[in-house]
Parts: structure tokens; sequence; C-alpha cells
């Protein structure tokens, strides 16, 4: 499967959404659907996107007891979206029972996958919430964790998914945030990179919002960046 791009729907409310679709590349299939427009439109936030045919990423970044997730992935299936996340702190019991709902939903089962360290998030940032390790340690950590327990794949940056696709293979979906064209604001990401660096690294879904939906094209943005990730894709 070639890389692909997911377009972060970061905004308010979907109110401009129709429009932000008809200018976006018709090939662009996968949408984001973020806490923020999650919040403040439930599942209506969705529909304009199904009607369309999208493909959706609810990242919502579930942690909470298990039974509370588990009741939530299921809650979720119901709305045709392809992938969901959690948070892999919440352990593995948590994970299991999040497992074990989307494998009851059957075919309308989304894709789970666990977020291993926020991209917002530095090694002072660790130390100061009491983890030792090293982001990179972190990361593999948490991904032998959640994989084990069943999800299908990982959120991480691009700094880590070099060593965590080498580590485990082609199977698991590499999902990395925080993609900035070489010229782009860093915003609140700290841990950030080019699309052609994390398609290098392995990842296989390139988040990408701002840099689209804050642009004054956000068409020619968008072809830019999907430019680069076929470019990327190619012979090194």
């Amino acid at each position: 499967m070639p890389p692909q791009l997911i377009v972060a729907l970061d905004m308010p409310s979907s109110q401009s959404l129709p429009d932000l679709l008809q200018g976006l590349p018709r090939e662009i299939l996968w949408f984001k659907v973020g806490l923020e427009l999650f919040a403040a439109e439930g599942p209506r936030a969705l529909e304009t996107l199904r009607a369309q045919g999208k493909k959706i990423f609810l990242d919502l970044k579930l942690h909470d007891i298990p039974h509370t997730v588990e009741r939530a992935v299921a809650a979720a299936a119901q709305h045709g979206i392809g992938m969901l996340t959690l948070h892999a702190a919440g352990g593995r019991a948590m994970l299991k029972a999040a497992a074990q709902a989307a494998q009851a939903a059957g075919a309308h089962a989304p894709k789970l996958i666990a977020v291993t360290t926020l991209t917002s998030l530095n090694q002072t940032d660790l130390t100061e919430i009491g983890i030792s390790r090293a982001l990179k340690d972190q990361a593999l950590a948490l991904g032998e964790l959640a994989l084990a327990s069943g999800m299908d794949g990982l959120v991480a940056s691009a700094q880590e998914v070099e060593h965590l696709r080498q580590h485990f293979g082609p199977g698991p979906l590499l999902v990395t945030p925080g993609i900035r064209p070489a010229d782009g604001a860093l915003g609140d990401q700290k841990r950030v990179a080019t699309p052609t660096l994390a398609v290098r690294a392995g990842s296989n879904f390139l988040v990408v919002g701002r840099p689209i939906l804050e642009a004054k094209d956000p068409r020619a943005a968008a072809l830019a960046i999907l430019n680069e990730i076929r470019n990327a894709s190619g012979p090194a």
C-alpha cells in the first residue's frame, strides 16, 4: 500500500467542509476528525465525509478504564469510520477491551491505532511526567504493548517511525502526525518532519492539517504534499 495523505479537519465546525472538499484534490480519500470538531458536533461532523465516500480517521485518543473504552469503541464502530485512535498508555487491559469491541463489530470495525507519544512532547516533557526512557525507547515499549494487545497500528512521529518499522516489520499501520513542508511553521508541534522524511522512514499515513487548511491556496498546498509523497515513495 503506497503512503497516503490524511487531511486533519482541525476546525470548530463542519460548516465550511463541503467547500473545502470541493476544492481539494479528489484523490485525497482520508480525513481526520479530532477532538475539537467531534466535541462541537458529535457524529454529525462525519455526515458530509460519509456522503462523499471519504474515509474517516476518528482521532479521539481514547484513554479510560477498560469498560468505558470498550463501549466507546463499539459506539464509534457504528459510524462508518476507518480508523480510531487510543492511547497506548491506557494499558494492556484497556487495549485488549478495545480490540474485543472492534472484533465484535465485524465488518463495521475500524482499525485501532495506538498513540505512543504525542508529537507536541519532547524529552524534557517526558522527564517532567516521570518517564526516564528516551523518546525512541518509550515509543518502542508502548508499541510492543499495543500490538501485542491487538492494535492494528501506531501513531508516532517520523523520528520514531523508522525505528518502529525496523523493529516490527511491514505489518503494523504507522500513522505520522506533525508533518510540515520544509518551509512550514511548527505551530505547537515539537517533533515534526517533512513528507519525504516520513515516507522514507516507513509511514503509511501522513497527517497534515494547518499547512493545508491555513494555506492561501489549500488545493495547491495539498497537491504539493501529494507530489512529494509520490516522489518519496519511488526509488531513493
